[in-house]
């Protein structure tokens, strides 16, 4: 009897770990779906399916099997997929003590840019970048980026018979976001700078594993040869705003040095300019040179497309005098051209897919996203929905001719709700008077059927993008 009795304390004693963890846990479940193989998950697959450019599909089998929500392994990390406006909503919008982004990868910068940031840090340091991106703005620096394209094109373009294009527009990407963010005029340190954010960017999204064979190696030194450069630009912009007094809107640098609290105290620390002009370069570069490089494609492909883009192109152009530069008024004029770029966005964004972390247990769809999981989103899954998008596969420019095309959170190339990139103005400014040098200076076709492309995770095409080109006929501001 004292033996049963012994044994029956030891179990319970033994469950009672187990009963308080259960009336601890939250009553809502995880979602359905599989957690793969141990580590690895589904993290090979779907990096197969995004190199073969069938991301989109992988993402739809799940849906299916699943549902809209369901959990999974990516990269080590147990995460939660979340699909549909709502999910985008969610992810754009949920308080930042909640979820968190997940992009920590150290050769990009500290904790203090506004990728990083959430609550009030992230809305002080937005409202800063905002202050210098914001269209009032920006129109000081149209003839800048006018100069900056005309000489790239000088330079890479005329009197070539091949080009490849994707190299191209990341050149010229980093290139004006080096005059116009940094203020680094043409010449050698401007060279160097750019060399090491391709380092840098190269790195990025590599495995981190810091040895010296790696690329994530390579990106830390970048990194750090990055900040030596920047903090040294950053003294001198500080003694040309305050000693010499330079223009606070000459650049986002002199910008962000010229930001003060009421108490004429600093808004924002050297290692925190430092680390938003970095990313600023990072995410500026890249969305902008891919969603120029598919136009180049789109309009290869699709004579009709490029014909009403180079009507509208060169009416703006007979306006003008020989020479002269592009002006704001141009660029609002430039609505079709827009339109086409917004649906070339719409069909093949930059970023295909987002993580985020959540910070604490948190309700969703009826189950639990449980703290410390990855919250993974495919922001072109609304893209496609045909409830959303009629005929989605279809190209179409007019689906944007309403000033509210689709319903909140379902286009999202830009981001949503706090979270909507703070650059859109600068890529969209960027976009139109590159688009205007190239239909009114080249015709062109693809130097090779093989036009396709992978993600890693960015769309990189395959063959860089060859084309042939030819000169056109000047036609006014040339």
């Amino acid at each position: 009897m004292e033996f049963v009795m012994y044994w029956t304390f030891l179990v319970v004693l033994l469950l009672l770990p187990v009963f308080f963890l259960r009336a601890r846990r939250p009553t809502k479940q995880l979602p359905p779906g599989s957690m793969g193989l141990p580590v690895i998950g589904q993290s090979l697959s779907l990096l197969k399916a995004m190199r073969a450019n069938t991301g989109d599909e992988w993402f739809k089998d799940r849906i299916r099997k699943y549902g809209p929500i369901s959990k999974l392994s990516l990269f080590g990390t147990p995460s939660i997929f979340l699909h549909g406006q709502a999910a985008n909503k969610f992810s754009y919008t949920c308080d930042g003590n909640k979820l968190a982004n997940n992009y920590q990868n150290q050769s990009a910068g500290s904790l203090r840019s506004i990728i990083e940031l959430s609550g009030e840090d992230h809305k002080r340091i937005r409202a800063v970048l905002v202050s210098f991106l914001k269209p009032e703005v920006l129109k000081q620096y149209i003839g800048k980026l006018d100069e900056e394209i005309r000489h790239h094109l000088d330079t890479h373009w005329h009197g070539k018979q091949e080009v490849k294009v994707g190299p191209l527009m990341k050149t010229l990407t980093f290139n004006v976001i080096c005059s116009l963010i940094f203020g680094i005029e043409r010449g050698e340190r401007r060279d160097i700078l750019v060399g090491l954010f391709q380092e840098l960017i190269a790195g990025v999204l590599a495995v981190p594993v810091n040895l010296p064979f790696t690329q994530f190696n390579r990106s830390l030194q970048a990194s750090a040869k990055i900040k030596a450069i920047v903090m040294d630009l950053i003294r001198e912009k500080r003694v040309a705003f305050e000693q010499q007094g330079a223009s606070p809107h000459q650049d986002l640098i002199t910008c962000l040095l010229s930001m003060r609290n009421e108490d004429n105290s600093s808004v924002l620390s050297d290692e925190e300019i430092l680390d938003n002009a970095k990313i600023v370069m990072i995410a500026g570069h890249d969305t902008t040179s891919i969603l120029l490089t598919f136009m180049v494609r789109l309009f290869a492909n699709n004579p009709s497309v490029y014909e009403a883009v180079s009507q509208e192109q060169e009416e703006i152009a007979r306006s003008k005098a020989a020479g002269e530069l592009l002006t704001w008024d141009d660029l609002i004029k430039m609505k079709h051209t827009w339109r086409v770029a917004s649906e070339t966005l719409r069909m093949t964004p930059p970023v295909f897919c987002s993580f985020r972390r959540a910070l604490t247990d948190i309700e969703y769809g009826g189950y639990i996203i449980p703290k410390g999981w990855q919250v993974v989103w495919a922001l072109s899954m609304t893209h496609m929905d045909e409830t959303i998008f009629p005929d989605p596969s279809k190209f179409d420019p007019k689906r944007f001719e309403q000033q509210v095309p689709a319903p909140p959170y379902s286009f999202v190339a830009f981001g949503g709700g706090q979270r909507i990139c703070p650059g859109y103005e600068f890529a969209k400014i960027e976009t139109l008077a590159m688009v205007h040098y190239l239909v009114t200076r080249f015709k062109w076709k693809l130097s090779c059927k093989d036009d396709s492309f992978s993600r890693e995770p960015m769309p990189v095409f395959n063959q860089g993008l060859p084309i042939q080109i030819t000169p056109k006929k000047s036609s006014g501001a040339l």
